[in-house]
């Protein structure tokens, strides 16, 4: 794969690339710039965000709403609507749904200290999901929340919520884990994006599920774009 110096793009908080081939080479620069640690001292605030096609108007409707953490009261609310400039590609998904979301975080009066998305981290065949991306373009602490694998194998986790079981890659690092978060229900995918090492994430999302499979600031996001897309329809 050629290599790519991103100095030399326009803004990559808006750029779509122009072939596959420049977005896998975009993906794997990006990847370098990844930190598995944790950046912070404390969580006050988190968000969640999520989007839905607007398949006649060719466009993506997004919604991030931001929390108070660990109390989860809603504390802010925005949304965009912009059109649909890359196709929907496995394992590129960022490509097609970051710049709604990052446009979408620029109209936030309060930022957030972790950011929350419907997706993946690390845990991606590149080792480079969506949560990985909009942490790296937004400098912000981000954790991949997934309802289906990717990538990686692992062992059921135990029926109770907060049993959890470690994600795994071909190369046998451990690159997530596997989350239960509602007794007798199918466990969520969790995986550091950028700015968080996984025992943190791994807590705040524990922390963040409250009697549902998703957590809080991702479900309360689906719901509220579910209902600017009926508005928007």
């Amino acid at each position: 794969m050629d290599s790519i110096d991103l100095e030399r793009l326009p803004d990559l908080s808006n750029y779509i690339p122009l072939s596959v081939k420049e977005a896998l080479s975009i993906q794997r620069a990006l990847k370098d710039r990844v930190i598995l640690e944790k950046s912070f001292e404390s969580v006050n605030l988190v968000a969640g965000a999520d989007l839905a096609i607007l398949k006649e108007q060719n466009k993506l409707v997004c919604g991030i709403i931001v929390f108070s953490f660990p109390e989860l009261g809603v504390v802010e609310r925005v949304s965009v609507v912009v059109g649909e400039r890359f196709p929907y590609i496995p394992g590129l998904l960022s490509f097609r749904e970051g710049p709604a979301i990052i446009e979408a975080y620029g109209k936030l009066g309060e930022k957030p200290d972790i950011f929350i998305l419907d997706g993946q981290g690390i845990a991606h065949p590149r080792g480079f999901g969506i949560a990985c991306h909009i942490g790296v373009i937004l400098d912000l602490p981000t954790i991949g929340v997934a309802k289906k694998k990717l990538y990686g194998t692992f062992e059921e986790p135990g029926l109770n919520p907060g049993a959890s079981s470690p994600l795994i890659s071909n190369n046998g690092d451990t690159i997530g884990a596997v989350l239960r978060t509602k007794k007798n229900t199918k466990p969520v995918f969790v995986s550091p994006g950028h700015k968080i090492d996984l025992p943190t994430a791994l807590e705040v999302i524990t922390e963040c599920a409250r009697g549902y499979r998703v957590p809080e600031p991702t479900r309360q996001a689906d719901k509220y774009v579910a209902e600017l897309k009926k508005e928007l329809s």
